[in-house]
């Protein structure tokens, strides 16, 4: 009857393929994992343990393929190394090392004027006998400390020594303080070149990487290489540069990693020791210095509550107390409203002022205040204009000088400049804003100034977390919840844990202070899960890339997807295989035991359910289309709204407006609906007015009446019924009384749906035969003989849950078939088809010219402008236009775009047009790829910015006739 009967019978069918054929396919499976050569012998310390800790899995009866992946799991055994105060150490080694620290006997490398932490004694015992070690800790706890000693331990034993970061404002700052220690250091960005030949240098991840593949002489004079921040790994733009630099980094390097606290610290270890055959130790240790209080402010109230303290015991009192003093009135969203685009609240610019105001009067400064966006940062700076945090003149004199000898790097014109002028008369009363938007220099100026104490409060967003070293006092954070580039969310807790370790100095502060200001009220759960919440895991953000096959290929005897089956990603995929293996065991016994009354007659039942969604479907789409159904949306027609699983009931129509559509292959424009629909209170302070952040108001609850646009696609019935409206429905109180005149029309003559053939004229002649076998199937539904049993309803609960079991069970199997074949290997044979057929490359992967131009591009997309450079399109593009053409590649400020000269309305036209054909090339390959998006990720907002500048227009006058930020220049 159907061809959709993936969930009881296909998915029982495909619960067969997860079964080996033999005992070879078992053990080859098993090889995979182990990686033949190298077994990984883990030495864990488990408090408490005593003797050999291992924890064996439960094992399946009459399961051969089941033990053998316990046999693998036994490879890996716990045996106590060190449990020391707040301090865990572990080391993994291959198979047949025994690894031996032995106590140092000469003079350290380096000596420290104060008593070294418990962790940083293990970490420097490691590098004293030239082993490997990742060091995970909290923000602040010390992490530095390790760096430096390997570095002077290089240094003595005169290796070179490399030092990564992942921002360009770390390695500024990184590098200015081991010049001031070592002096034989060099500093090596996208920006500046210092000192290239020192012995210690400083670089970003990217150039570090870039010199691998380019096959540095340099490399081979490297001993240890540091890698600060480890855990930006997981960054999902950014991340695969890290496991492409570990993966091609010799075997007889050594390394430090620096990460914040993550769960899985010795999984990454693993990896490590796999890749490059050599131990690498765990220091881990959660132990904070400085101990941090957490406290929420709700908005509106008058007090401060102390939700978590310095014991680390979660107060649910305290909690519950604090959103009973939220004030209502101030409840008015998520802390979405300013970065969703709406005018900035008074109200919070007010409670942020009361809040500062409260911290210096309680002589907790410095602060930093985290909010979310750029604006915010300035717009909350600017409330503070009354305010003066700089203690004296001495400490005012200092900043102007800090800031004129900065500046003074800068051109006369440029000198006067807005953001120039403007920051200097913060800064003389002590305040700060750090984002992304300002010019570097000044960014530099308030790095230097904060971390001298002379900047009190600081307004930044979360990138001043990642890895400054200036810690502050107090943290602040104005908003609970973030835009994450397409949806407002709750902070995680890792993110949280980043933020807020800033907080507390050591050495100079007994505690750290945290307060978190809330302005709707969150549950009890939320708030636990994110103030004492762990930190994220470091999972692998591993993508293949153009450039890096390009790259490999120009490796003679190297075959691309060798750095594939070394990735991490590669690695976590292996080593789940027997837990996931152990979940599809665990959940076919669950549905065998799972046994349903009648189950093969509600399987029909299910099955003619789906049949009937799917001719409403069909329908309803035809009876939506905008030439069948815009003339009935006038004033006061009544109609059914279901977005998703959502279902808002009826509402009522009060006008439509239409906006281009930006698929430029559909002509018809987008119309969208303006209802008035019964919504959920909460939802509607969460944010806009838009379906996709609301909730239909629930029986019981609070409920308000709005206005919302609604496209067509959520339209799901128009009624026969229209009411007669006024057009003042401004107030609250006339929308309401619309929805009570809808549910007094349906409660009395009920709501029939408009006759799509005799009234709306649809003349389509399968619409009426989808039509008719609707009507057919809605006809045996009804008559269906199992509907007439008493039990019918638990029985079919019964069966919608054996349902979700398959469903389950074909997830599982999926990823289980995900994790053994690697579908980047089949990626990975895509994109090699996409090179061949754009000739980067030939049938046998040797690398051609154009192959070897597109390797030397790595800050933007390496394919479409070796197609453009190729094709000579910037042979008759003078210098402006050109450079404002490129800007589209690196642009990634969002934002409507701009009216266009001719000339570079054209050249981004050409383009476009090139973009489009990589897309149908890609597309060819059998690949996934999303044609707009990836013509919209090249995005014009700069042309006519860049093209002035570069026609010699003055700084100072673009800055003037733009609101781009200064700094995204």
């Amino acid at each position: 009857m159907s061809d959709n009967t993936e969930n009881v019978p296909a998915a029982e069918a495909e619960a067969q393929d997860v079964e080996m054929d033999s005992d070879d396919d078992a053990d080859n499976l098993l090889n995979q994992i182990v990686s033949g050569e190298v077994s990984t012998t883990l030495k864990r310390a488990y408090q408490g343990n005593e003797g050999d800790a291992a924890a064996k899995v439960p094992k399946m009866v009459d399961d051969p393929l089941y033990e053998k992946f316990e046999s693998l799991q036994a490879n890996f055994y716990s045996k106590r190394i060190d449990v020391l105060e707040n301090c865990i150490h572990e080391v993994v080694c291959p198979t047949g090392i025994e690894v031996e620290l032995k106590e140092r006997q000469t003079e350290p490398a380096k000596t420290y004027p104060f008593q070294l932490d418990v962790f940083q004694k293990k970490a420097i015992t490691c590098i004293d006998n030239n082993q490997s070690v990742l060091v995970s800790a909290h923000t602040s706890a010390g992490k530095t400390v390790v760096a430096l000693y390997a570095i002077a331990l290089a240094l003595r034993d005169k290796q070179r020594v490399i030092y990564t970061s992942p921002i360009k404002a770390l390695s500024n700052q990184k590098y200015r303080e081991l010049q001031a220690e070592f002096h034989d250091v060099g500093l090596m960005t996208g920006d500046v070149t210092i000192n290239p030949e020192a012995s210690c240098i400083v670089m970003t991840t990217e150039i570090l990487r870039s010199m691998l593949y380019r096959g540095s002489s340099m490399m081979h004079e490297i001993g240890w290489v540091i890698f600060d921040e480890i855990h930006y790994m997981r960054d999902k733009e950014r991340g695969v540069v890290w496991e492409e630099t570990i993966i091609m980094l010799a075997d007889s390097v050594h390394y430090v990693f620096l990460s914040a606290t993550i769960p899985n610290a010795l999984q990454f270890a693993s990896w490590v020791c796999s890749l490059h055959h050599q131990p690498c130790h765990v220091v881990y240790t959660d132990y904070r210095p400085t101990p941090l209080q957490h406290f929420i402010y709700p908005v509106g109230s008058t007090g401060l509550f102390e939700v978590v303290g310095t014991d680390g015991r979660f107060r649910a009192e305290k909690f519950n107390e604090a959103m009973r003093n939220l004030s209502s009135g101030d409840s008015t969203d998520a802390g979405g409203r300013q970065a969703s685009g709406r005018r900035r609240d008074p109200a919070m610019d007010n409670n942020v002022l009361k809040m500062i105001s409260t911290i210096k009067e309680r002589d907790m400064l410095p602060c930093i205040v985290f909010s979310f966006s750029r604006k915010e940062c300035e717009g909350y700076a600017s409330t503070l204009k009354d305010i003066n945090f700089t203690a004296n003149d001495a400490d005012r004199k200092c900043i102007d000088i800090v800031f004129q000898n900065a500046i003074n790097c800068l051109s006369e014109e440029d000198r006067q400049l807005p953001q120039v002028h403007s920051v200097l008369p913060f800064l003389r009363r002590g305040i700060g804003v750090h984002h992304s938007g300002l010019l570097p220099i000044l960014k530099e100026v308030i790095e230097i100034l904060f971390g001298e104490g002379l900047i009190k409060v600081l307004f930044a967003t979360e990138t001043f977390a990642m890895g400054l070293n200036m810690p502050a006092r107090t943290v602040l954070f104005t908003s609970v919840r973030k835009f994450d580039g397409k949806n407002h969310r709750w902070l995680s807790s890792g993110e949280y844990i980043q933020m807020s370790g800033r907080a507390g100095r050591r050495g100079k502060d007994d505690r750290g202070v945290v307060i978190l200001m809330v302005d709707q009220a969150i549950s009890s759960d939320i708030a636990k899960n994110l103030i004492k919440g762990a930190a994220d895991p470091l999972n692998s953000q591993f993508r293949l890339t153009y450039n890096m096959i390009l790259n490999l290929m120009r490796v003679e005897g190297v075959e691309p997807d060798f750095i594939l089956k070394k990735s991490f990603y590669h690695f976590q995929n292996q080593m789940t295989l027997p837990d996931m293996y152990k979940q599809i065991r665990a959940k076919k016994e669950e549905i065998a035991a799972f046994v349903v009354p009648r189950e093969a007659e509600l399987f029909g039942v299910h099955e003619l359910e789906k049949q009937l969604h799917k001719k409403e479907k069909a329908v309803r789409d035809v009876i939506m289309k905008p030439g069948n159904c815009i003339r009935f949306m006038s004033l006061g027609r009544v109609i059914r709204v279901k977005w998703n699983d959502l279902d808002f009931g009826w509402g009522v129509v009060v006008s439509v407006e239409n906006k281009p559509n930006p698929d430029p292959t559909e002509s018809d424009p987008l119309y969208f609906v303006n209802t008035i629909l019964k919504l959920d209170v909460v939802s509607v302070r969460e944010g806009p007015a838009v379906i996709e952040r609301l909730r239909p108001a629930a029986d019981g609850v609070a409920w308000c009446a709005e206005i919302v646009p609604v496209n067509l696609a959520s339209i799901a019935t128009i009624a026969r019924a229209k009411l007669k409206l006024t057009d003042r429905l401004n107030s609250q109180e006339a929308r309401k009384t619309v929805i009570h005149s809808v549910e007094e029309v349906q409660r009395r003559v009920g709501l029939e749906r408009l006759d799509p053939i005799g009234s709306m004229k649809i003349t389509d002649p399968h619409f009426a035969q989808d039509l008719k076998l609707l009507t057919d199937y809605q006809d045996r539904y009804a008559k269906l003989e199992i509907r007439n049993d008493p039990k019918f309803e638990e029985y079919y609960k019964e069966y919608e849950k054996k349902v979700d079991l398959y469903g389950e069970l074909n997830a599982l199997q999926q990823e289980f078939k995900r994790a053994q074949s690697e579908s980047l290997l089949a990626e990975l044979e895509g994109r090699k088809r996409v090179l061949r057929r754009l000739e980067y490359c030939t049938e046998g992967d040797i690398i051609t010219r154009k192959g070897l131009v597109a390797c030397e591009i790595s800050a933007a997309d390496e394919l479409l402008l070796t197609e453009m450079i190729f094709s000579d399109v910037f042979r008759d593009l003078d210098a402006p236009t050109s450079a404002a053409l490129l800007s589209c590649f690196i642009c990634q400020e969002k934002g409507d775009t701009p009216k266009l000269a001719a000339a570079l309305s054209t050249c981004l036209n050409t383009m476009q047009t090139f973009a489009k054909r990589i897309a149908q090339a890609t597309k060819d390959a059998r690949l996934e790829i999303d044609d707009q998006e990836y013509v919209d990720s090249f995005r014009p907002l700069m042309m006519d910015i860049v093209h002035n500048w570069v026609s010699g227009e003055s700084f100072k006058t673009i800055c003037e006739s733009t609101e781009v930020f200064e700094g995204m220049f």
